[in-house]
């Protein structure tokens, strides 16, 4: 079956597989797993195509032949150990995120992520609109770090975190740093970035001529993670969402 033509106008329209995803049900590649195998109707025929158009105003998607209906925004707010993958499955069955939540009969995803020797906080969430605002470097949420250098690092290398590193895809935005101690000739710091680059604090300090010994995610534009246990969860308020929603780096 062919996808529909985009008709004219303004209506809610949106691919099948988005459909799916934006209820909070799954991810877009279970998406298409579910449609392929024929679990979704639309107006109560069966649709293998995940680039069907549908429009959400007129049209009756069905899941296992019930209606589809919008999950329940979820956000959790997960103190991530070191040595858990923020995957949903691994091949080498390492531990992930996923076996430290309350729950895994719903659909989560996290909101950006943390590599496997990364601690700290981590958002969860089913809502995809959110997890974009705060992961779209055009909003420049920022996001704090506590960081562990296998070096002193002078005042001259400090200024260099703040105004900027030159790495291989281009240099870096400004951030905010605080030394927070020295210890054994190995300094401590706190920053604060707007960017999400893949691994930035460690090849940030790696510019300098230093190694990341640790490394801990502590804040998410107003959001910390405060007394929270590693590999405990919490919801976050409504209160914090907002914020969240707001946060904005300037």
């Amino acid at each position: 079956m062919t996808a529909r033509k985009l008709p004219p106008g303004d209506r809610p329209l949106k691919t099948l597989e988005r459909v799916l995803s934006k209820a909070g049900l799954c991810s877009r590649t279970e998406a298409r797993s579910w449609i392929a195998a024929g679990r979704i109707a639309v107006n109560g025929r069966v649709v293998r195509n995940p680039d069907h158009w549908v429009d959400l105003e007129r049209d009756l998607v069905q899941f296992d032949g019930k209606p589809l209906e919008r999950e329940k925004r979820v956000y959790l707010l997960l103190h991530k150990p070191t040595g858990y993958l923020t995957t949903y499955r691994d091949p080498q069955g390492r531990p992930t995120v996923y076996d430290l939540l309350p729950s895994r009969d719903r659909y989560l995803f996290p909101v950006g992520r943390l590599d496997l020797d990364t601690s700290g906080l981590l958002v969860m969430t089913n809502d995809a609109q959110f997890a974009e605002r705060l992961t779209n470097p055009d909003y420049h949420v920022p996001k704090t770090y506590l960081v562990k250098a296998s070096a002193h690092l002078d005042d001259d290398q400090i200024d260099r975190l703040r105004n900027g590193v030159e790495l291989r895809d281009g240099p870096t935005r400004p951030a905010a740093v605080n030394r927070v101690r020295e210890s054994g000739g190995k300094s401590v710091f706190e920053i604060t970035i707007s960017e999400g680059r893949n691994r930035q604090v460690r090849r940030m300090v790696e510019a300098l001529g230093a190694k990341v010994l640790k490394l801990a995610r502590t804040a998410i534009g107003p959001l910390t993670i405060g007394d929270l246990a590693a590999g405990n969860t919490r919801q976050l308020t409504t209160e914090e969402v907002r914020a969240l929603v707001g946060a904005e780096l300037r």
